[in-house]
């Protein structure tokens, strides 16, 4: 059995042809000027592309948007890496994690929680078992997944998003049907899937939402996982996986239009569970850390004291999550939204925008009366009835949250 180079098929769009030669078993150099359509920065985006008139990407990937860090990181990275990649297990888990280098670099968190669980993953990768990371809407496990790519690979973009409509094509490879009716199959008409071109470069893919997946269609991965092949029998040939390749997937199983993952194929993951943070000062600081990240890039003024609201917003969402109140004194009903920590990240940055464009400046309980309400009440009949009853019986009882009692009140009549 051969192992195919991946031609560019005709018509392939410039990041293809740009991969497509790299045979496997040789080393792929870090991607180099970014287009801002494919999250470059404005120093190497063309002003005139599709990232707009200044040639920002509105939301840069990781590898792009942390480069001063990962960079740093390699340069101070003294420790044992595996085969092709970029940095050493403890330098990824310091990129995750954050810290300050010898030379005074300091690496800002990407994710708060448990460090033992950011080892874990980063240790599988460095085996021959995929990752998959498991947890309830909002954990992070979309941002784990694209930063631990970035800081293995240099590169988070060999991405399959996972549908109810997603075909074995995505995963495994597709054909240029020009070429494949003029010349029939061959290697100028194969289209490799972002997984295969993982495969023949010894990079990191991803699978987003395994569980939307129809089942048929996961089950594609299973011999790509154990014997890290991918056949190709229109050509009589495979992609043998080289060192250096592996995959990290993400799903929930709280989501409608979940497919159980089958036990053949879950037997090929190493799970790790994302949980929800721990407690309320862990997921404000969660919150406000992203929520500055997200403003600054969306160009919103630093709000003075908005973390009062801030914690108001946490605090509403965990209650509601959990069942009872934060002095655990009196029960309450759940709604049928997850109420993450996403959601609250969301909520207080639409506020931001409220307060930037129609206020002073100032994040007030008005500004976020409205998102919480949003995100709170999803069933328009049940929801509706939990989300006033808390309002009655909480925040209008709760020291020092009249003006939010009062906000709430007006935007749910």
């Amino acid at each position: 059995m051969t192992v195919p180079e991946i031609a560019a098929p005709a018509g392939a769009t410039p990041a293809e042809s740009a991969s497509a030669e790299v045979k496997p078993g040789t080393s792929v150099p870090a991607r180099t000027a970014p287009t801002a359509g494919a999250g470059g920065s404005a120093d190497s985006a063309d002003p005139d592309g599709p990232a707009g008139a200044d040639g920002q990407a509105l939301r840069p990937h990781a590898e792009d948007a942390f480069a001063a860090e990962l960079a740093a990181l390699a340069a101070a990275d003294d420790r044992p890496r595996p085969a092709r990649w970029r940095l050493s297990p403890w330098a990824v888990a310091t990129y995750l994690l954050g810290g300050t280098l010898p030379d005074g670099t300091v690496i800002t968190p990407k994710y708060v929680g448990p460090r033992r669980i950011v080892e874990v993953a980063v240790t599988t990768l460095a085996t021959d078992r995929a990752l998959l990371l498991l947890g309830v809407p909002g954990t992070a496990k979309t941002w784990v997944s694209e930063h631990l790519a970035a800081a293995v690979s240099g590169d988070s973009t060999l991405l399959v998003q996972g549908t109810a409509g997603t075909p074995e094509e995505a995963i495994r490879y597709g054909w240029n049907y020009a070429q494949l009716l003029a010349h029939g199959p061959s290697r100028a008409a194969l289209v490799p899937s972002p997984v295969m071109r993982a495969m023949s470069e010894g990079m990191t893919a991803r699978v987003e939402e395994l569980t939307r997946i129809p089942a048929d269609v996961q089950d594609s991965l299973i011999t790509i996982l154990s014997e890290k092949t991918l056949p190709v029998p229109e050509l009589g040939e495979e992609v043998q996986a080289v060192r250096g390749f592996n995959l990290i997937a993400t799903a929930n199983d709280r989501d409608r239009g979940v497919n159980d993952l089958s036990s053949a194929l879950r037997r090929r993951f190493n799970t790790v569970v994302l949980p929800l943070p721990a407690d309320t000062e862990a997921e404000v600081d969660i919150v406000s850390r992203r929520v500055d990240q997200l403003g600054r890039s969306l160009d919103l003024p630093a709000a003075p004291d908005g973390m009062d609201e801030i914690r108001r917003v946490v605090t509403v969402f965990r209650e509601l999550r959990d069942g009872v109140t934060a002095d655990g004194r009196t029960k309450l009903k759940s709604p049928s939204g997850t109420l993450s920590t996403a959601e609250a990240i969301s909520v207080v940055t639409g506020g931001l925008a409220l307060a930037a464009h129609f206020g002073d400046g100032v994040l007030r309980p008005g500004d976020v009366a409205a998102g919480i309400l949003g995100a709170v009440v999803r069933d328009p009949a049940a929801d509706r009835v939990i989300w006033q009853e808390y309002v009655e019986t909480v925040v209008r009882e709760r020291e020092g949250w009249k003006d939010f009692y009062r906000a709430c009140r007006e935007v749910s009549a």
